[in-house]
């Protein structure tokens, strides 16, 4: 595969409960200056033609950022994959490509690392690694594994990971530089964050 630039949509995801982040919304919450979804959106409009945000409360404080907003399809907070599947259908590119609300230092330099993967390579998915685990949720994917997706979710399975691995896929290696994959999921992340400068 050779993805473009226009042939990817690039999808923040912030469509989770955040219960370890006491129920915020992490998209919105603020990070030196902004809001972690900010960092996302510009990190995706280097490597993206069109970039939405996927998002289940709060629309319209997402939508004043100038962005489409998709929801998932369904009202239960099915996890990343329910809208990694919404993205999947709507999308009018070839490739989605993924990337969570809560990691402010994966900028567009970092996402083009996941690009490059996805040009050596003919596998319908592409999934960040730091070089001791996979970040399933920093992932480029191909629209046509939208039906297979769908019935992944109506069996009730839920990991990333576990759908990941019933398809040819490869790593796009970030074990030089694993920090930029971190993610915030707790008050205390965030704050260690945005404490170190």
């Amino acid at each position: 595969m050779n993805p473009t630039r226009a042939q990817i949509t690039g999808v923040v995801l912030a469509g989770g409960r955040a219960r370890r982040m006491d129920g915020a919304d992490k998209g919105l919450l603020p990070f030196r200056g902004r809001a972690l979804v900010q960092y996302a959106v510009e990190a995706l409009e280097t490597v993206a033609g069109s970039v939405w945000i996927n998002a289940n409360r709060n629309v319209e404080a997402y939508h004043a950022l100038g962005y489409r907003v998709i929801a998932d399809e369904t009202a239960t907070f099915d996890g990343p994959l329910a809208g990694l599947l919404s993205a999947l259908r709507a999308a009018p590119t070839q490739w989605v490509l993924t990337v969570p609300c809560d990691a402010p230092l994966l900028t567009g330099v970092w996402l083009a690392r996941l690009v490059e993967a996805g040009r050596q390579t003919d596998a319908p998915l592409v999934v960040a690694s730091d070089g001791e685990r996979l970040h399933p949720v920093v992932l480029m994917a191909n629209v046509q594994l939208a039906a297979d997706l769908e019935a992944y979710l109506a069996a009730g399975e839920r990991r990333v990971e576990d759908w990941i691995r019933r398809h040819r896929w490869v790593v796009a290696d970030f074990s030089d530089q694993p920090d930029v994959l971190a993610n915030l999921n707790t008050p205390d992340e965030l704050a260690r964050l945005e404490g170190r400068g």
